[in-house]
């Protein structure tokens, strides 16, 4: 009994696996970076309303945005082929709810952390997947 208890849920967790990362691919090139992204999901969390922004400028390699609190800048470097990150800096205001709180925190720190990039389809809808050690968000190019 155990163990086919035990392999029904390694094959759910396969084949949950499998479509997760299905329809995810690195981004090839940064200049398919440029432009208004939308944060929709944090970490599985729809967050739309926070009505955060990131602009990725790659000619300058500099991120703009807005963290859902405070407005964002900072140059985009690369560490890896795939790997990116900012050191931002950010005006200082106070958030107004939890979610523009846990919005504005868990962007900080991915963009601090360092990050992948991948295209990726979600609920429906195509875009990039940043990707960190502690944080996962996929955005929606905005105007599309």
């Amino acid at each position: 009994m155990i163990k086919k208890k035990l392999l029904i849920s390694s094959l759910c967790l396969s084949i949950w696996g499998t479509n997760l990362l299905a329809g995810t691919t690195a981004l090839k090139d940064l200049n398919d970076l440029d432009g208004s992204w939308h944060l929709r999901v944090m970490d599985g969390k729809e967050v739309r309303k926070a009505r955060a922004i990131l602009d990725f400028h790659s000619k300058s390699m500099i991120l703009e945005g807005f963290d859902g609190c405070n407005r964002l800048t900072g140059k985009i470097l690369r560490t890896t082929n795939d790997r990116f990150f900012s050191k931002v800096s950010s005006t200082r205001m106070a958030c107004r709810q939890n979610i523009h709180r846990y919005v504005s925190k868990g962007l900080k720190i991915t963009i601090k952390e360092g990050f992948t990039v991948t295209e990726s389809k979600r609920y429906g809808v195509e875009g990039i997947t940043l990707k960190s050690e502690h944080h996962d968000l996929f955005f929606k190019k905005m105007g599309d």
